[in-house]
């Protein structure tokens, strides 16, 4: 597989072996896939896009009434140069937003998981936001469907244990470089922490992702395409039968480096107290068990967001 493939969900439901096939050997291969066909309108996804483009271009006062200090930036508004990826000399050149789910709060999980912030000034940024937040998630559980037929799971494995995810849906901004010298990463080298990133707006170039061979492959999918990759957590679930692929955001070459760059992925995370212990059916002889200690999806992710700062 010389490239990373992109395909077509619907097959899930018109050559279902077919698909579980091929997108189960990407995820193995790659850790990543394209996926088209997912039915989510452009309207929902462009209307998006525009109220959070309006957002980051708000006045940073205004922006900064929104940022929630010693909350890791769970929900709200997170400002420039805090991010940075884990063993990276520098932080992110990016701001960014977080959605999260809705959820009583009178929930098992109200202390993990507070309610979000909306910003007053952009008209329709919380039914597009959530609006879009809601078909993603929707989306993750089909594609995790088949990720669980793939390794001889029960189609629904997966269901009950992110129904109440810890999901997030961020909005980033990469803003226009003006510095004389353009830096080549604008998102530095890092693996996704959560079960499974669905990148909406990829069409964008500048993503890249690392290969088996250690080669840095680019990945600038179709504008009707969500990149769907693989995170640490499901990493861990499967004992790397589902590997989850270093990539990095890089500068394109010349003038496109001084225009800003936007982008907005959806981190579909178990919910809290999942266990993140190897399947049993993901242990074989070649394949041994490669974690001794048991861990819950929140206390990973807390140890992971203090390695990269947000912690």
């Amino acid at each position: 597989m010389s490239a990373i493939p992109t395909l077509d969900i619907r097959r899930y439901d018109t050559d279902r072996g077919a698909f579980v096939a091929e997108l189960g050997a990407a995820y193995r291969e790659w850790g990543f896939a394209g996926i088209r066909g997912h039915g989510i309108s452009k309207e929902l996804i462009d209307g998006a896009y525009d109220r959070f483009r309006a957002f980051f271009a708000l006045p940073s006062e205004t922006k900064m009434q929104y940022h929630l200090a010693g909350t890791g930036g769970a929900r709200g508004y997170t400002p420039f140069g805090v991010e940075t990826a884990k063993d990276s000399q520098y932080p992110d050149l990016k701001e960014f937003w977080h959605v999260g789910r809705e959820i009583s709060r009178d929930s098992r999980f109200a202390d993990v998981m507070p309610p979000n912030l909306w910003p007053t000034e952009i008209a329709g940024f919380r039914d597009y936001g959530y609006g879009l937040y809601t078909a993603l998630d929707q989306l993750g559980t089909r594609v995790l469907r088949a990720l669980a037929l793939h390794i001889d799971l029960p189609e629904n494995f997966f269901e009950d244990k992110t129904d109440v995810g810890n999901s997030i849906l961020r909005p980033i901004h990469y803003p226009p470089i003006t510095a004389p010298d353009v830096p080549n990463v604008r998102a530095g080298a890092h693996e996704d922490i959560n079960f499974i990133t669905l990148l909406v707006g990829a069409s964008a170039a500048g993503l890249e992702v690392k290969s088996r061979a250690g080669e840095w492959v680019p990945f600038t999918s179709d504008a009707d395409t969500i990149v769907v990759n693989i995170g640490d957590m499901l990493q861990r679930l499967t004992n790397h039968v589902y590997p989850s692929t270093t990539h990095r955001v890089v500068n394109p070459p010349g003038d496109l480096a001084r225009q800003p760059r936007y982008s907005v992925p959806f981190f579909l995370h178990p919910n809290p107290d999942v266990v993140l212990d190897p399947l049993s059916s993901c242990i074989t002889p070649d394949n041994p068990s490669r974690y001794s200690t048991s861990i819950t999806s929140h206390e990973y992710l807390m140890e992971r967001l203090r390695e990269i700062k947000l912690a």
